[in-house]
């Protein structure tokens, strides 16, 4: 019996092709997004869960409310790590490091023993032997208990190690960093290649030299290993002792003002679950990694399952739309004996014949798009065919996607009654238009809710990269590296100023784009004989030619001058934030205090130097020596003659040096990336939901022309008009669009006003992008159903009515 329903599915397969194409094509391309989504959902849960005590590990991050704001932070002082380990027995182990380019973290020339050569590299942090241990970092080379352990000792990367030292083993080597030929760094470990799916990824882990044990300087991510019977919560609560032992006398014995410290003392410390770190962490942690958004994680999750609706839907509106063509059927079947259930489970087979099949193109139509998809997304996934449960799940998910999707079709076709069938009352296209038509609406009003998400993306990802920032980041290239240059920085700034294109020169490694420099610090206005008010902002060190190579307006004061020499010593600028957060009417003249204190004698207008998800922040900037950058603004439209002249110029500077630069334009798109590539996500999966959506539109309104042919013929012999037969076939469909639309638009809405809230700094959505989503779908579905429409009215009468 099973054996003949196979038969007699495949023969329906057969029997109408381009049903079968549409039905299976359909959902292949659901089952191939649904695929991709997934390996990108799973790609993405599965960071740091390589490590053997993942529920043990955390870290730690401190929560502050500053003038009414909620902030987090995860940089802690430098004995914050030891006081953890020895004051609390919970914690196993605590360990931590540092990216700070002030310590010399970032980026550094590397130079091999005896070479002339130097290579520029990026990922250099400093590390302690806790951190290896806790985060279980394995090494290829070396001893992992006592790697870091010495004085000027680094462990390297195997892909580092591999390069500098192909055919050679790599420990005990010496490296000499931005050439401090006083202080080489011995190689003691070389690690094994980080898991992709890490948080943590860095080349190169020095030892940590600082010996500052001030409970004032916050510089260091801490991480620590718990007792696995720990209850995390209250460890948390005991850890504010911290606070009340160390850091509150600390910062009162600095003359700190009263509500600084009570900043300090509303304080509250929570453990961060390592799996969280990847998508869980906020902007203000400011942890300099690169993060994933859990909300895109349940958007994409979300997408993936109504595309898989809308598949299904497509086989249930085109199962029961045929049910005309298997009614007679279904009526012999029943009157030679046939019951119900064997009816259902043959329906149901059919179904789960077309969902296999199905799924077999779905995973090749994935290994097809994978390269593509990795592209988009900046992914390196797979698809896991060596896994066990890879094959089996696949099966599975046939079976159920089968069985539900041929669940109606089963029970509404085999419902027919036998005697209405033969008498031949049964009407045609079956009396389940309405279930049809609310899914052709559910269908159409998913397509647009994407369509209107896809718009705002677009505009609010064109408004940040094409926002008035209050700096000039066009024509500004960034030469890297020139700490190289040592005391020749001057000279060959001046140099640069010679070639006629360049406009401005300044040498500072504080830009407003990620990558660079920051400089966090609190400030107090100094008032008589007191410390007033603190508040908190970056301070920068900068040259006297740094304002005007980015373009930046002083609406109020001056820049900095060579014919002030005060200005190298306590003059300040400031941004409009730092105003209006210290309150002055007239800065100029003010004194302020970070330990020292400065006199503010110019104010610029306030410039974006974070994501445009934030706030812009109170900052000030200084002269001082910052000489790892070094930026140009051009003014021609010959970019590569002049970069011929500026690469000149440095190999006569610094021979055998690589010369390497970028723009700080680019350097800006970076920051917002994940944003843009989430958004070409989106919009891939959407034009995978419209396409599903247009298919099962285009084989309905097929088969509807096809079933009414004979009425056309009859209504063309009688001399109905051309208008009036396209307006019998289509206004149904278009009624079905219009209140698709009308459905979608508040619903798009809500759902793109709760995305934009996540920026500081955002569009507001107007009545275009609806209009536009309406009509995108509104002319495809009139492009889809007149496609058939008048190709059953072109068709000759005589080939429709010669049968009566």
């Amino acid at each position: 019996m099973i054996r003949n329903y196979f038969k007699i599915a495949w023969r329906n397969i057969v029997k109408e092709k381009m049903f079968t194409i549409i039905k299976i094509g359909g959902f292949a391309v659901g089952i191939a997004a649904c695929i991709l989504i997934t390996l990108f959902i799973r790609d993405e849960l599965s960071y740091d869960d390589h490590y053997k005590n993942t529920d043990q590990i955390y870290r730690v991050v401190a929560e502050y409310k500053v003038n009414g704001e909620k902030l987090k932070s995860v940089h802690f002082q430098l004995p914050f790590a030891d006081v953890l380990e020895s004051d609390f027995p919970e914690v196993l182990k605590a360990g931590k490091y540092n990216t700070s380019e002030l310590f010399g973290a970032g980026q550094k020339s590397v130079k091999l023993e005896g070479t002339d050569q130097n290579m520029f590299e990026d990922g250099f942090i400093f590390a302690d032997q806790e951190l290896l241990d806790i985060l279980e970092i394995p090494l290829e080379a070396g001893n992992a208990r006592t790697a870091l352990t010495e004085p000027y000792s680094i462990v390297i990367s195997k892909s580092k190690a591999d390069t500098y030292y192909p055919d050679e083993n790599a420990i005990g080597k010496m490296l000499i960093l931005d050439n401090d030929t006083q202080r080489s760094y011995k190689i003691t470990g070389v690690m094994q290649e980080m898991a992709r799916n890490s948080h943590f990824n860095y080349d190169f882990l020095m030892e940590i030299e600082d010996e500052n044990m001030s409970w004032s300087n916050n510089n260091y991510f801490t991480y620590v290993l718990v007792d696995k019977k720990t209850d995390i919560q209250q460890l948390e609560k005991k850890m504010f002792s911290i606070v009340e032992k160390y850091v509150i006398p600390a910062f009162g014995g600095r003359g700190r003002s009263q509500d600084f410290l009570k900043v300090i003392k509303d304080s509250k410390f929570t453990l961060q679950p390592v799996t969280d770190i990847h998508l869980r962490s906020t902007l203000d942690m400011n942890d300099g990694l690169k993060h994933g958004d859990i909300r895109f994680v349940w958007l994409f999750a979300a997408i993936a399952i109504f595309i898989l609706l809308l598949a299904c839907i497509n086989f249930i509106n085109l199962s029961t739309a045929k049910s005309a063509n298997r009614a007679k059927e279904v009526g012999l079947r029943k009157t030679i004996g046939a019951f119900r259930e064997n009816l259902i489970v043959q329906f149901i087979t059919e179904a789960i014949v077309f969902s296999v099949i199905s799924f077999i193109l779905g995973v090749l139509f994935t290994w097809v798009l994978l390269p593509g998809f990795n592209k988009i997304a900046a992914k390196e996934l797979i698809i896991p065919w060596a896994d066990w449960w890879f094959l089996p799940l696949i099966l599975i998910s046939a079976l159920i996607i089968g069985i539900i999707a041929g669940l109606y079709p089963a029970f509404y076709l085999s419902g027919f009654k036998p005697v209405n069938v033969l008498k031949g009352s049964l009407s045609i296209g079956s009396k389940s238009g309405k279930l049809r038509s609310g899914l052709v609406v559910f269908q159409f009003t998913t397509s647009i809710i994407l369509i209107i998400s896809t718009l705002v993306i677009y505009q609010q990802m064109d408004y940040i990269l094409s926002k008035k920032l209050g700096y000039n980041k066009e024509q500004v290239v960034i030469i890297q590296g020139t700490n190289i240059l040592e005391s020749n920085v001057e000279s060959f700034k001046n140099r640069l100023l010679q070639i006629p294109a360049i406009t401005q020169v300044t040498a500072s490694d504080y830009l407003p784009v990620e990558g660079t420099k920051r400089n966090g610090n609190t400030f107090q206005k100094v008032g008589e004989g007191n410390l007033d008010k603190s508040v908190p902002g970056q301070i920068w060190r900068v040259d006297h030619g740094y304002i005007k190579t980015l373009g930046v307006h002083i609406n109020k004061g001056r820049d900095f001058s060579t014919e002030f020499s005060s200005d190298t010593i306590n003059s300040i600028i400031i941004n409009n934030k730092m105003v209006k957060e210290f309150g002055f009417k007239n800065p100029i003249g003010e004194q302020i205090s970070n330990g020292q204190i400065w006199n503010i004698i110019g104010v610029v207008d306030d410039f974006h130097f974070r994501s445009l998800k934030e706030d812009i922040r109170p900052l000030a900037l200084v002269i001082g020596n910052s000489p790892g950058m070094i930026s140009v603004k051009l003014n021609t439209d010959e970019v590569s003659k002049v970069l011929a002249s500026v690469a000149q110029l440095w190999d006569s500077t610094v021979p055998n040096q690589s010369f390497r630069y970028t723009f700080l334009d680019q350097k800006f798109a970076l920051m917002h990336e994940d944003v843009s590539r989430m958004g070409a996500i989106f919009n891939s999966f959407t034009l995978f939901a419209l396409l599903v959506a247009c298919l099962g539109l285009f084989a309905l309104s097929a088969f509807m022309a096809e079933q009414r042919k004979k009425e056309i013929s009859i209504r063309l012999v009688l001399g109905a008009s051309f208008k009036s037969i396209y307006r019998l076939l289509t206004v149904d469909f278009l009624k079905l669009i219009i209140i698709s639309i009308l459905l979608a638009m508040p619903i798009g809405w809500y759902l793109m006003h709760k995305w934009l809230e996540d920026f500081v700094y955002r569009i507001q959505m107007n009545w275009q992008v609806f209009m536009i989503s309406g009509s995108i779908v509104l002319l495809i579905a009139i492009l889809t159903v007149s496609y058939q429409s008048i190709g059953a009215i072109l068709m000759k009468p005589i080939k429709s009515l010669r049968t009566e």
